[in-house]
């Protein structure tokens, strides 16, 4: 079931989203070479307690942190670990959320490590610009697969996979509700957007196949053959006047 909210209750999600995107940040600004991820993890457990929220992440379905933290051709849910330890060139994909008066928000972000190559400059700047794209098309009266649609030939045309395993999704009380919202799909199908509808547009996206493999983890997901992945997510809300990123520092 699709929820849609009051304005009051975006204005719940306002705050829980203010938060995860600001612990984001932190998180963002710890990354350089010799930080492990469990020391990002740390600093964005912190910073979310010390705002009165939860982590929402932590124990969800029993992952066992606050972020995920995926590196190069981790695509996403990567488990921080104090043996994971940056270096220079590397890309690091952070997803975390907070909780706060019942409501929820999530978001993600690809940091460079130092200096990375053009090639990995180059697929989070296209990821993060799809991820634009998928906003720009998330309007009042359109469909779920506009946004989908987007992502994927911006990404497409430009010679990248676009995953399909995994997608973007509702969010509210709960973390993940309906609907699903997929990267990739055709414009004008799907189900109809509607004011009050907040939605996690995330596409991740890899430098070759769209293809993934699950690691022995049960958790991390890589990409198949070994190349790039990166990831960018906002959480958004459908209005009259257009999508509203919620998740904003």
């Amino acid at each position: 079931m699709i929820v849609l909210k009051t304005s009051h209750e975006l204005e719940l999600m306002k705050v829980a989203c203010r938060i995860s995107a600001e612990a984001l940040q932190v998180a963002g600004e710890a990354v350089r070479p010799g930080v492990s991820t469990w020391e990002i993890d740390k600093i964005a457990y912190d910073y979310i307690k010390k705002q009165g929220a939860e982590p929402n992440f932590l124990n969800l379905y029993g992952f066992p942190a606050t972020a995920c933290i995926s590196i190069n051709d981790e695509v996403i849910h990567g488990i921080p670990s104090k043996k994971r330890i940056l270096k220079e060139g590397d890309i690091v994909s952070i997803d975390l959320g907070a909780k706060i008066n019942g409501y929820n928000g999530d978001n993600a972000a690809t940091f460079a490590v130092g200096k990375i190559s053009p090639e990995a400059e180059r697929l989070c700047t296209v990821t993060k610009e799809a991820m634009f794209k998928g906003i720009e098309a998330a309007v009042a009266g359109g469909r779920i697969g506009d946004i989908g649609h987007a992502v994927q030939s911006y990404c497409e045309e430009r010679g990248y996979g676009v995953v399909r395993e995994y997608e973007g999704h509702g969010v509210g009380t709960k973390l993940h509700e309906e609907p699903s919202v997929p990267n990739f799909g055709t414009a004008g199908r799907g189900i109809r957007l509607l004011p009050g509808m907040t939605i996690a547009i995330e596409p991740m996206i890899n430098e070759g196949t769209y293809k993934v493999k699950q690691m022995p983890d049960g958790w991390t997901v890589k990409t198949a053959d070994g190349k790039l992945s990166a990831h960018f997510e906002n959480t958004i809300a459908i209005t009259d006047n257009g999508p509203v990123i919620l998740t904003r520092v």
